[in-house]
Protein backbone atom coordinates (compact mmCIF):
# COMPACT_ATOMS: atom_id res chain seq x y z
CA UNK A 1 0.00 0.00 0.00
CA UNK A 2 2.61 2.37 0.68
CA UNK A 3 4.28 2.20 -2.56
CA UNK A 4 1.08 3.56 -4.33
CA UNK A 5 2.45 7.28 -4.12
CA UNK A 6 5.01 6.79 -5.48
CA UNK A 7 3.41 4.61 -8.35
CA UNK A 8 1.43 7.79 -8.65
CA UNK A 9 4.48 10.40 -8.94
CA UNK A 10 5.87 8.20 -11.23
CA UNK A 11 3.51 8.22 -13.35
CA UNK A 12 2.08 11.56 -12.80
CA UNK A 13 4.44 12.88 -16.17
CA UNK A 14 3.08 10.56 -18.79
CA UNK A 15 -0.65 10.92 -17.37
CA UNK A 16 -0.69 14.86 -17.81
CA UNK A 17 1.15 14.57 -20.97
CA UNK A 18 -1.75 12.13 -22.03
CA UNK A 19 -4.73 13.91 -20.87
CA UNK A 20 -3.40 17.31 -22.10
CA UNK A 21 -2.77 15.86 -25.40
CA UNK A 22 -6.37 14.15 -25.71
CA UNK A 23 -8.42 16.65 -23.47
CA UNK A 24 -7.22 19.99 -25.33
CA UNK A 25 -8.66 18.48 -28.92
CA UNK A 26 -11.70 17.48 -27.33
CA UNK A 27 -11.66 21.03 -25.44
CA UNK A 28 -11.31 22.61 -28.55
CA UNK A 29 -13.76 21.30 -31.01
CA UNK A 30 -16.57 22.13 -28.29
CA UNK A 31 -15.94 25.28 -28.06
CA UNK A 32 -15.65 25.03 -32.04
CA UNK A 33 -19.19 23.28 -32.29
CA UNK A 34 -20.90 26.65 -30.74
CA UNK A 35 -18.58 29.09 -33.70
CA UNK A 36 -19.77 29.72 -36.91
CA UNK A 37 -16.22 29.52 -38.87
CA UNK A 38 -15.30 28.72 -42.27
CA UNK A 39 -11.43 28.14 -42.33
CA UNK A 40 -11.53 29.19 -46.21
CA UNK A 41 -12.48 32.50 -45.14
CA UNK A 42 -10.55 33.42 -42.25
CA UNK A 43 -8.01 31.46 -39.92
CA UNK A 44 -9.79 32.15 -36.70
CA UNK A 45 -12.77 31.56 -35.67
CA UNK A 46 -15.76 32.83 -36.13
CA UNK A 47 -18.86 34.53 -33.98
CA UNK A 48 -20.60 32.46 -31.46
CA UNK A 49 -23.59 31.30 -32.50
CA UNK A 50 -24.81 28.78 -29.53
CA UNK A 51 -26.89 25.81 -30.72
CA UNK A 52 -27.40 26.72 -33.81
CA UNK A 53 -24.95 24.40 -35.45
CA UNK A 54 -26.63 21.01 -34.34
CA UNK A 55 -30.19 22.97 -34.93
CA UNK A 56 -29.44 22.99 -38.08
CA UNK A 57 -27.81 19.46 -38.68
CA UNK A 58 -30.78 17.98 -37.03
CA UNK A 59 -33.99 19.85 -38.65
CA UNK A 60 -32.28 21.85 -41.51
CA UNK A 61 -30.27 19.74 -43.60
CA UNK A 62 -30.64 16.88 -45.89
CA UNK A 63 -27.37 15.92 -46.68
CA UNK A 64 -27.06 15.22 -42.61
CA UNK A 65 -30.11 13.36 -42.44
CA UNK A 66 -28.98 11.51 -45.76
CA UNK A 67 -25.56 10.86 -43.87
CA UNK A 68 -27.69 9.42 -41.04
CA UNK A 69 -29.68 7.11 -43.27
CA UNK A 70 -26.86 5.62 -44.87
CA UNK A 71 -25.14 5.15 -42.13
CA UNK A 72 -28.05 3.33 -40.05
CA UNK A 73 -28.11 0.60 -43.77
CA UNK A 74 -24.56 0.53 -43.43
CA UNK A 75 -24.85 -0.54 -39.70
CA UNK A 76 -27.62 -2.53 -39.99
CA UNK A 77 -26.18 -4.86 -43.07
CA UNK A 78 -22.81 -4.54 -41.54
CA UNK A 79 -23.15 -5.64 -38.31
CA UNK A 80 -25.62 -8.66 -39.00
CA UNK A 81 -23.13 -10.01 -41.49
CA UNK A 82 -20.52 -9.67 -38.96
CA UNK A 83 -22.09 -11.74 -36.72
CA UNK A 84 -23.52 -14.57 -38.72
CA UNK A 85 -19.87 -14.96 -40.41
CA UNK A 86 -18.50 -14.59 -37.08
CA UNK A 87 -20.72 -17.51 -35.25
CA UNK A 88 -20.96 -19.81 -38.14
CA UNK A 89 -17.04 -19.86 -38.79
CA UNK A 90 -16.72 -20.15 -34.38
CA UNK A 91 -18.92 -22.53 -34.54
CA UNK A 92 -16.90 -24.76 -37.70
CA UNK A 93 -13.36 -23.98 -35.63
CA UNK A 94 -14.93 -25.22 -32.42
CA UNK A 95 -15.51 -28.45 -34.11
CA UNK A 96 -11.78 -28.28 -36.10
CA UNK A 97 -9.44 -29.94 -33.86
CA UNK A 98 -5.51 -29.53 -34.95
CA UNK A 99 -6.23 -27.64 -37.65
CA UNK A 100 -8.14 -24.47 -34.53
CA UNK A 101 -4.63 -23.15 -33.75
CA UNK A 102 -3.81 -22.70 -37.50
CA UNK A 103 -6.76 -20.80 -37.92
CA UNK A 104 -6.67 -18.95 -34.71
CA UNK A 105 -3.17 -17.26 -36.51
CA UNK A 106 -4.77 -17.30 -39.96
CA UNK A 107 -7.92 -15.52 -38.80
CA UNK A 108 -5.72 -12.47 -37.26
CA UNK A 109 -3.95 -11.55 -40.73
CA UNK A 110 -7.39 -9.54 -42.04
CA UNK A 111 -7.54 -7.90 -38.29
CA UNK A 112 -3.97 -6.51 -38.65
CA UNK A 113 -4.36 -4.70 -42.15
CA UNK A 114 -4.43 -1.22 -42.37
CA UNK A 115 -8.38 -0.32 -43.04
CA UNK A 116 -7.40 2.34 -45.76
CA UNK A 117 -5.54 -0.97 -47.35
CA UNK A 118 -8.36 -2.87 -47.55
CA UNK A 119 -10.16 0.05 -49.54
CA UNK A 120 -8.07 0.19 -52.13
CA UNK A 121 -7.42 -3.96 -52.72
CA UNK A 122 -11.18 -4.19 -52.83
CA UNK A 123 -10.95 -1.48 -55.22
CA UNK A 124 -9.17 -3.16 -57.67
CA UNK A 125 -10.52 -6.51 -56.58
CA UNK A 126 -14.09 -4.97 -58.12
CA UNK A 127 -12.68 -3.46 -61.19
CA UNK A 128 -14.43 -4.23 -64.26
CA UNK A 129 -11.53 -4.60 -66.41
CA UNK A 130 -8.70 -6.62 -64.31
CA UNK A 131 -10.67 -7.13 -61.07
CA UNK A 132 -10.10 -11.06 -59.81
CA UNK A 133 -13.16 -11.11 -57.78
CA UNK A 134 -15.61 -9.07 -60.56
CA UNK A 135 -14.20 -11.41 -62.95
CA UNK A 136 -15.17 -14.81 -60.28
CA UNK A 137 -18.46 -13.37 -59.67
CA UNK A 138 -19.20 -12.62 -63.41
CA UNK A 139 -18.25 -16.24 -63.73
CA UNK A 140 -20.79 -17.20 -61.32
CA UNK A 141 -23.60 -14.80 -62.15
CA UNK A 142 -23.43 -14.15 -66.38
CA UNK A 143 -25.61 -11.40 -65.63
CA UNK A 144 -22.87 -9.13 -63.37
CA UNK A 145 -20.18 -10.08 -66.09
CA UNK A 146 -18.73 -6.28 -66.93
CA UNK A 147 -20.70 -4.45 -63.66
CA UNK A 148 -19.36 -1.65 -63.03
CA UNK A 149 -19.98 -2.39 -59.57
CA UNK A 150 -18.70 1.16 -57.54
CA UNK A 151 -20.99 2.59 -60.14
CA UNK A 152 -24.23 1.70 -58.98
CA UNK A 153 -25.39 2.81 -55.47
CA UNK A 154 -26.77 -0.55 -54.57
CA UNK A 155 -23.39 -2.45 -55.51
CA UNK A 156 -21.77 0.25 -54.17
CA UNK A 157 -23.22 0.09 -50.57
CA UNK A 158 -22.87 -4.03 -50.88
CA UNK A 159 -19.18 -3.72 -51.55
CA UNK A 160 -18.07 -1.47 -48.18
CA UNK A 161 -20.20 -3.59 -46.42
CA UNK A 162 -18.70 -7.03 -47.48
CA UNK A 163 -14.64 -4.91 -47.70
CA UNK A 164 -15.69 -4.20 -43.29
CA UNK A 165 -16.70 -7.54 -42.90
CA UNK A 166 -14.19 -9.22 -44.08
CA UNK A 167 -11.55 -6.65 -41.76
CA UNK A 168 -13.96 -7.45 -38.49
CA UNK A 169 -15.25 -11.02 -38.89
CA UNK A 170 -11.99 -12.95 -38.10
CA UNK A 171 -11.68 -11.09 -35.02
CA UNK A 172 -15.41 -11.34 -33.78
CA UNK A 173 -14.62 -15.14 -34.51
CA UNK A 174 -11.62 -15.48 -32.23
CA UNK A 175 -14.01 -13.38 -29.56
CA UNK A 176 -16.67 -15.98 -30.29
CA UNK A 177 -14.42 -18.90 -30.16
CA UNK A 178 -13.41 -17.87 -26.66
CA UNK A 179 -17.27 -17.80 -25.95
CA UNK A 180 -17.98 -21.34 -27.05
CA UNK A 181 -14.55 -22.48 -25.00
CA UNK A 182 -16.41 -21.36 -21.78
CA UNK A 183 -19.24 -23.76 -22.19
CA UNK A 184 -18.91 -26.78 -20.69
CA UNK A 185 -18.73 -29.56 -23.00
CA UNK A 186 -20.54 -31.98 -20.62
CA UNK A 187 -23.66 -30.09 -20.92
CA UNK A 188 -23.67 -30.82 -24.72
CA UNK A 189 -22.65 -34.18 -24.76
CA UNK A 190 -25.14 -34.97 -21.91
CA UNK A 191 -27.83 -33.68 -24.35
CA UNK A 192 -26.49 -35.66 -27.10
CA UNK A 193 -26.62 -38.96 -25.10
CA UNK A 194 -30.32 -38.08 -24.10
CA UNK A 195 -31.15 -37.60 -28.13
CA UNK A 196 -30.85 -34.31 -28.79
CA UNK A 197 -30.29 -33.18 -31.82
CA UNK A 198 -27.49 -30.74 -33.08
CA UNK A 199 -29.91 -28.16 -33.53
CA UNK A 200 -31.79 -28.77 -29.99
CA UNK A 201 -28.38 -28.83 -28.45
CA UNK A 202 -27.73 -25.06 -30.35
CA UNK A 203 -30.58 -23.48 -29.41
CA UNK A 204 -31.00 -24.88 -25.89
CA UNK A 205 -27.65 -24.76 -24.27
CA UNK A 206 -25.09 -23.44 -27.03
CA UNK A 207 -27.16 -20.07 -27.81
CA UNK A 208 -28.14 -19.24 -24.28
CA UNK A 209 -24.65 -19.57 -23.00
CA UNK A 210 -23.07 -17.36 -25.61
CA UNK A 211 -25.98 -14.48 -25.85
CA UNK A 212 -23.38 -12.44 -23.36
CA UNK A 213 -20.65 -12.91 -25.42
CA UNK A 214 -22.98 -12.08 -28.75
CA UNK A 215 -24.50 -9.25 -27.29
CA UNK A 216 -20.88 -7.84 -26.44
CA UNK A 217 -19.74 -8.72 -29.93
CA UNK A 218 -23.46 -6.65 -31.25
CA UNK A 219 -22.21 -3.33 -29.64
CA UNK A 220 -18.51 -3.54 -30.22
CA UNK A 221 -19.22 -4.08 -34.33
CA UNK A 222 -21.63 -1.28 -33.88
CA UNK A 223 -19.24 1.11 -32.67
CA UNK A 224 -16.08 -0.01 -34.94
CA UNK A 225 -19.14 0.40 -38.03
CA UNK A 226 -20.28 3.78 -36.53
CA UNK A 227 -16.73 4.74 -37.00
CA UNK A 228 -15.63 3.49 -39.91
CA UNK A 229 -13.77 6.09 -42.65
CA UNK A 230 -10.52 4.84 -43.81
CA UNK A 231 -12.41 1.88 -45.92
CA UNK A 232 -15.37 3.91 -46.54
CA UNK A 233 -12.86 6.49 -48.37
CA UNK A 234 -10.26 4.79 -50.38
CA UNK A 235 -13.06 2.62 -51.73
CA UNK A 236 -16.24 4.14 -52.71
CA UNK A 237 -14.63 7.74 -51.76
CA UNK A 238 -18.92 8.47 -50.42
CA UNK A 239 -20.45 7.84 -53.71
CA UNK A 240 -21.69 7.16 -56.10
CA UNK A 241 -23.31 10.52 -54.95
CA UNK A 242 -24.18 10.47 -51.43
CA UNK A 243 -24.90 6.55 -51.40
CA UNK A 244 -22.29 5.62 -48.99
CA UNK A 245 -21.56 8.60 -47.13
CA UNK A 246 -21.58 8.07 -43.32
CA UNK A 247 -21.64 10.35 -40.89
CA UNK A 248 -18.15 9.56 -40.35
CA UNK A 249 -17.75 10.51 -44.04
CA UNK A 250 -19.90 13.84 -43.42
CA UNK A 251 -17.65 15.21 -40.80
CA UNK A 252 -14.60 14.25 -42.91
CA UNK A 253 -16.46 16.42 -45.80
CA UNK A 254 -17.68 19.45 -43.85
CA UNK A 255 -14.42 20.13 -42.17
CA UNK A 256 -11.68 19.02 -45.08
CA UNK A 257 -13.52 19.82 -47.78
CA UNK A 258 -15.65 22.24 -47.55
CA UNK A 259 -13.86 24.23 -44.40
CA UNK A 260 -17.05 24.57 -42.17
CA UNK A 261 -15.17 23.86 -39.04
CA UNK A 262 -17.79 24.98 -36.51
CA UNK A 263 -20.24 22.88 -38.82
CA UNK A 264 -17.93 19.75 -38.75
CA UNK A 265 -17.21 19.59 -35.13
CA UNK A 266 -20.74 19.95 -34.18
CA UNK A 267 -21.28 16.93 -36.24
CA UNK A 268 -18.63 15.19 -34.66
CA UNK A 269 -19.72 15.77 -31.45
CA UNK A 270 -23.23 14.20 -32.58
CA UNK A 271 -21.46 10.91 -33.82
CA UNK A 272 -19.84 11.08 -30.51
CA UNK A 273 -22.72 11.00 -28.56
CA UNK A 274 -24.16 7.91 -30.54
CA UNK A 275 -20.73 6.24 -29.67
CA UNK A 276 -20.74 7.19 -25.77
CA UNK A 277 -24.36 5.58 -25.61
CA UNK A 278 -22.70 2.67 -27.12
CA UNK A 279 -19.55 2.56 -25.05
CA UNK A 280 -21.83 2.81 -21.76
CA UNK A 281 -24.09 -0.19 -23.02
CA UNK A 282 -21.11 -2.44 -23.86
CA UNK A 283 -19.27 -1.72 -20.23
CA UNK A 284 -22.79 -2.36 -18.55
CA UNK A 285 -23.09 -5.54 -20.18
CA UNK A 286 -18.96 -6.66 -19.45
CA UNK A 287 -20.04 -5.61 -16.26
CA UNK A 288 -23.18 -7.72 -16.26
CA UNK A 289 -21.44 -10.88 -17.74
CA UNK A 290 -18.37 -10.44 -14.82
CA UNK A 291 -20.98 -10.53 -12.14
Amino acid sequence: MKSWPTHWVLLAPALLFVGAMALFPLGYSLILSFRQWKLARSSTAGAFVGLANYINLLTDDPDFLEAVRVTGIFITADVLLTLAVSLGGALLLHRAGRLNSLARTLLILPFVMSPALIGISFRFFLNAEYGVLAYVIGVLVPSMKDTVWLADANLSMLAIVVADVWHWAPYMTLVMLGGLASIPAETQEAARVDGASGWAVFRDITWPQLLPVVSVVLVLKTVFALKAFDTLYTLTNGGPGNSTKTLAYFVYEQGFNYYNMGYAAAAAYLLTAVLLVLAGFYLRLVFAKAR
